[in-house]
């Protein structure tokens, strides 16, 4: 609730927004342009809605009269509601509910009426009344109402007459941009960046945000001050727990403590008949229960308010989550059992729950987290006691780049031999090849792990299909490494079609990120960024979310709009898969402060590049992940920011230092996700050396032969850099008219295969060599048209297209034969992704870009 103070312009007390309001327009403007005669803002406590509501009340008409009634949320009787109305507008003092709906039957002059923080307990009754309010109100008088829960009204009715607007609870969340507007005592860039941080820990919920910023806490650091923490607390007991029973608060309590919950574990906690009771209440109450992961199903407390309960010391909360656990179990959520196992403390019973686990099972939510926590925390006898669970630790500690316990691991396959019979024993052996496979493969031995992969393959029973898939996609992997995309593509098809016949979605994904990287080499972002986005639209339909997987494609899509030089989307979508990558304990986190930092370096922001590869090689360190996963490529991508900074000497040192670990008899393979790691490194090494010295022609004659390889083997996007370079390399050595052919080329290439980044960084070492060349009008045509039109998924299209037509969302769902929610997605999708706010709008903007011709 506002303060409140006399208006000099307007009769009687209105609201007074703080000095440090931050105005929501996105929020206030569609409210103001509606022509709903009943405005309702329902969202939890701190969520700004009285600040919501006196913005729009100060931008009310001058020929409209306001009129404000703060509640503070109390319960009243309708009689005195009635007396409380009659006041605000104005009528005698002893009005009866009669003669209140005739007179607002009957109103004639234009007004806003403001109820601010209507009723929190449910009072049937007073709804009653307020639902005969707006039945029969005129249309002159305008309702707008604030309120922590839905009134028992007939909405539906309202909105069928297109007489109700309603702001959803999420939309009020603060962005990051709005926050950072209020960090003036920042720079833009570090503001952006505290913004950032301070949305993490606390979703943009309004009292959070104002409690860090009163607070001004140091969020460079990683913990939170315990001032902040306390606040927040004292805050939850005032407009939380002191108008909840203690039941209520318990439960509530509870619930913060469980990653998700629904009404049957209620019943299961709280007792039949009574917990899917106390989660309703809780939910009307406003208690900050929200959708878990848009799910329909199950729900979850408002995670930052959820942290904080878990971070205090709560004994009681074993057995609650031992409950669960049976719960879970009963219901055979396997991952979910042995999440609530631990949190128990029940270590035992957790390692049992994990024979009901497979590979599958490590790219759900925090498994991999889960599986480490309990790999240090208990002795290998009770984790290492089958072949199944070696695999299982195995996958993980391979999955957070922990070689050496890993190859530790691996060696316990030794205790189960020999096996009963001989058809076992080769089973077994070939599991283990598998598994070493994978390490060799990514300490960078190439050799001796294909031919683990390809002699565990000749063993492998059919019923082992997941340790075929695995070793199918490490060799397309090597035969990425090597150049080989038909051999790739060959494999991966394979792969692909193993996973289908088994109906394996996640198998699905993962080798649907390794096509994507071909298509990616063959110069086709905007189909693989298709296909990826299909791809994660499908997992998000899955009942667990598949964190670890959604960041895998989340930054490899950042990566084909980089190249596609849509620098905004890369850097949401490096943002996102960043997130889940540091959630998952994923050691691909790395490529999302490399994405960072080639965004920065494209700002020529060279301070924050560095500073985001500092950051990963960091995180590296404290994860303890071998420095042959990151080492190369931090200095590659370091090495070419130094040359766009014009410091040759320092890129030269480190490459030449670099390259000699890739050469030679003792020379290992580049890390998996970075293919073009060592035709980058040789390049810029030449480009270094040739800056300020006449060109060495065996230079040229290396690149021309590395690309002439490229080109053979249809590895289009190292096609297009090496052009580029060429271009350079002779431009530099003063021969201008074969640089000017050459880029000429390099920019018909780099139109065709879409890749803009690479233009961008030879713009950032040479400026001035662009300059004199101008892409032909039509290539150039064709690649801005390319890289500005939104990518919407081939169901986003049809989505858009029956919006289109005038379909609502239950007809489209009917239409495509999915669910109301998932309706409702692909429309949020698609407003995003053409950056409007509604359904019109999108049409419009649709039409504009030809998007449904």
């Amino acid at each position: 609730m506002t303060a409140m103070t006399p208006c000099l312009d307007r009769r009687g007390f209105l609201p007074r927004l703080s000095s440090h309001h931050q105005s929501r327009t996105r929020l206030s403007a569609p409210l103001l342009e509606s022509v709903a005669r009943v405005r309702l803002v329902c969202a939890p406590a701190g969520s700004g809605k009285s600040a919501l509501l006196a913005e729009c009340l100060f931008q009310a008409p001058p020929a409209c009269e306001v009129r404000w009634l703060p509640l503070a949320g109390a319960t009243l009787s309708p009689a005195d509601f009635c007396q409380r109305l009659a006041q605000t507008l104005g009528l005698p003092e002893r009005v009866d509910e009669a003669r209140l709906i005739a007179t607002l039957a009957r109103w004639a002059e234009p007004t806003w009426l403001f109820i601010d923080d209507y009723c929190r307990l449910p009072d049937p009754a007073l709804d009653a009344l307020l639902d005969r309010l707006l039945a029969v109100s005129s249309p002159a008088l305008t309702w707008w109402i604030g309120t922590r829960r839905r009134p028992q009204c007939n909405w539906p009715r309202l909105l069928l007459d297109d007489e109700l607007y309603e702001s959803e609870s999420a939309t009020l969340a603060l962005s990051q941009d709005e926050i950072a507007c209020a960090l003036t005592h920042l720079t833009a860039e570090q503001a952006h960046s505290v913004a950032g941080r301070i949305v993490q820990r606390t979703g943009g919920w309004c009292a959070g945000v104002r409690m860090a910023l009163l607070q001004k806490c140091d969020w460079t650091q990683s913990l939170q001050p315990q001032q902040r923490v306390d606040t927040l607390l004292d805050y939850l007991q005032h407009e939380l727990f002191s108008s909840l029973t203690p039941e209520l608060a318990e439960a509530w309590r509870v619930l913060a403590h469980l990653p998700r919950f629904n009404a049957e574990l209620c019943e299961h906690l709280f007792g039949a008949g009574e917990g899917a009771q106390l989660l309703r209440t809780l939910q009307t109450l406003g208690c900050f229960i929200e959708p878990w992961h848009e799910s329909a199903e199950w729900l979850q407390v408002f995670p930052p308010l959820a942290q904080v309960m878990r971070e205090e010391q709560w004994p009681a909360s074993r057995s609650w989550h031992r409950r669960a656990c049976q719960f879970f179990t009963v219901g055979k959520d396997w991952r979910s059992a042995f999440e609530q196992a631990l949190l128990a403390e029940e270590f035992e019973v957790a390692v049992s729950l994990l024979q009901h686990f497979s590979f599958e099972h490590l790219f759900e939510e925090q498994t991999v987290v889960l599986l480490l926590q309990l790999h240090e925390q208990q002795g290998e006898e009770l984790i290492l006691s089958s072949p199944q669970l070696v695999g299982l630790f195995t996958g993980a500690l391979l999955f957070a780049g922990r070689f050496e316990q890993a190859e530790q691991c691996i060696a316990h396959m030794t205790r189960f031999l020999p096996q009963p019979s001989a058809q076992s024993e080769r089973q077994l052996i070939a599991r283990w090849q598998a598994q070493q496979g994978w390490l060799l493969h990514l300490q960078g031995q190439m050799q001796p792990a294909q031919e683990h992969f390809q002699q565990a393959l000749a063993e492998l029973a059919p019923e082992t299909w997941p340790t075929r898939l695995l070793c199918l996609s490490g060799l397309t992997q090597q035969a990425f490494l090597r150049g080989e995309l038909d051999v790739a593509q060959a494999f991966n098809r394979q792969a692909l079609c193993l996973a289908r016949a088994h109906d394996s979605l996640v198998f699905e994904g993962l080798l649907e990120l390794d096509h994507a990287h071909l298509l990616e080499q063959r110069g086709a972002s905007a189909r693989a960024e298709a296909l990826l986005s299909n791809m994660d639209e499908l997992l998000r339909e899955h009942t667990v979310r598949l964190t670890p997987l959604h960041g895998r494609i989340a930054l490899l899509r950042g990566r084909l709009a980089l190249n596609q030089g849509l620098d905004e989307r890369a850097a949401a979508l490096f943002q996102s898969g960043l997130n889940d990558c540091l959630r998952s304990h994923d050691k691909r986190v790395l490529y999302g402060y490399l994405g960072q930092a080639q965004l920065a370096a494209n700002q020529r922001d060279f301070e924050l590049a560095f500073n985001r590869l500092r950051a990963a090689e960091r995180l590296m360190q404290q994860r303890q992940i071998p420095d042959t996963v990151y080492r190369g490529v931090l200095l590659q991508v370091s090495s070419h920011f130094w040359l766009q900074q014009q410091r040759q000497d320092l890129a030269c040192e480190a490459l030449s230092r670099v390259l000699r670990h890739y050469q030679g008899a003792q020379a290992v393979q580049a890390p998996p996700a970075t293919v073009l790691l060592i035709p980058r490194i040789e390049y810029l090494l030449i480009l270094a050396r040739a800056a300020g010295s006449p060109m060495d022609a065996e230079h040229l004659a290396q690149l021309q032969r590395r690309m002439n390889q490229a080109q053979s083997s249809a590895m289009n996007a190292l096609h297009t850099e090496l052009q580029l370079v060429i271009a350079e390399l002779l431009w530099l050595a003063g021969r201008k008219d074969e640089a000017d052919k050459a880029l000429r080329q390099g920019l018909r290439l780099a139109a065709d295969f879409q890749c803009r980044q690479a233009l961008q960084e030879l713009s950032l070492r040479r400026a001035e060599m662009l300059q004199t060349v101008a892409l032909p009008s039509a290539h150039h045509a064709d690649f801005e048209n390319s890289a500005s039109l939104p990518l919407l998924s081939q169901r986003e299209l049809k989505v858009l297209k029956l919006i289109a037509l005038g379909y609502s969302n239950q007809q489209i769902a009917d239409e495509m034969f999915i669910s109301l929610h998932t309706v409702k997605t692909h429309a949020r999708r698609i407003n995003v992704k053409l950056c409007v706010e509604r359904r019109t709008q999108a049409v419009a903007k649709a039409k504009l870009l030809g998007l449904l011709s």
